[in-house]
């Protein structure tokens, strides 16, 4: 269940809001508590009536309705008072100017068949979009986008600071993201370079491709490709994923079984390898390195690092309304309220023996 959203208003034209108005349904308890105390204090009154007649003042003058409704007034307004703290009452008391940094982050992921070998547990894809993830649950203030490839490239998700919409887009890859099955690694440069350089305030930003891939290049324009790209400044990082042992590729059913491996014209299984040597090509020509999804000493924390090496240039600048707390402005008198209801004694002083005797 998702908090509720900060409820705003103004309060002599001075910008508040309750964080947590969700707390104010308190105060109908409250309300509640108050018509119950009403009922129990008029029967009481009723009761005393009923037994004693007129003379009820006479036999009881200590059981009159003032000093216990006082005492019942205290703790409700009390208990009201907290409620309203509950619901965290802050009021804006100055504009300051915010400034966020980062960089231009696109993550190319290979989608072709050969990312479905499971050499890497539970399969290359897999593996690799789990891996983006949670990059994504570490990235702070720097724009992402992400660009999947197989034959042909497709934008799945324009440059956003929005991560929580980038993971939707990424749960949703697969080898059907693109029309046509292959393995084109340079037109897959091409789209992100399209990608960075469309962004809106893209100027004077640094920016950055992560290939995420095992490397297979089978139409072998990657090099010219990475190299338009670091020509551009752009720099190229690669997340390795796979094994060069290999592992033959698995056909699937709609169920995601394995129905079989994939054959070449000879009837023998297609094994793919993790191509290194590729990967190094593109990051030496586009400036980075290549990272090995499966090491845990340079893997993904290691690019994380590299990352955040990279110098940031000033993303947004606004002025923006900071609150401050004041829930101790109504926090503070509910216990003094409820302190002085638990000091007040439910009957008046008793009167002086002269005082009953005169008393008519």
């Amino acid at each position: 269940m998702s908090p509720a959203s900060p409820l705003t208003f103004q309060v002599l034209g001075a910008p508040a809001r309750l964080l947590e108005p969700g707390a104010l349904w308190l105060l109908l308890l409250v309300a509640a508590l108050a018509g119950l105390a009403a009922w129990r204090l008029l029967q009481r009154r009723a009761l005393l009536r009923r037994i004693a007649g007129p003379q009820a003042d006479r036999l009881a003058p200590r059981a009159g309705l003032p000093r216990p409704a006082g005492r019942v007034s205290l703790w409700l307004t009390g208990l009201l008072l907290l409620a309203v703290a509950l619901s965290r009452p802050q009021c804006g008391t100055r504009t300051e100017l915010s400034r966020r940094y980062g960089i231009d982050l696109v993550v190319l992921l290979d989608v072709s068949r050969s990312m479905q070998a499971r050499d890497v547990p539970p399969d290359r894809l897999t593996r690799a979009t789990l891996e983006v993830g949670s990059l994504l649950d570490q990235l702070a203030g720097d724009r992402v986008g992400i660009v999947v490839f197989a034959a042909e490239a497709f934008v799945q998700c324009p440059l956003t600071t929005d991560y929580q919409a980038a993971r939707l887009f990424l749960r949703s890859v697969g080898p059907g993201s693109v029309p046509r099955q292959g393995s084109d690694l340079g037109n897959g440069l091409r789209a992100a370079r399209q990608v960075l350089e469309q962004g809106e305030n893209s100027r004077g930003r640094g920016k950055v491709v992560l290939v995420v891939s095992d490397g297979e290049d089978l139409e072998g324009d990657a090099g010219e490709a990475a190299r338009a790209l670091g020509e551009a400044g752009i720099r190229i990082h690669a997340l390795a994923v796979g094994t060069q042992a290999g592992e033959p590729i698995p056909l699937l059913d709609a169920r995601g079984q394995v129905t079989g491996y994939k054959k070449d014209p000879s009837g023998q299984p297609v094994v793919t390898r993790l191509s290194l040597s590729t990967l190094r090509e593109i990051t030496s020509r586009g400036g980075g390195e290549v990272f090995d999804l499966a090491s845990p000493d340079h893997g993904l924390p290691a690019f994380r690092a590299a990352l955040d090496g990279l110098q940031k240039s000033e993303l947004t600048s606004r002025l923006t309304v900071q609150f401050e707390d004041r829930y101790a402005m109504a926090a503070f008198p509910a216990l003094l309220l409820l302190l002085a209801g638990l000091l007040m004694g439910e009957a008046g002083p008793r009167r002086a023996a002269g005082d009953e005797e005169r008393s008519p």
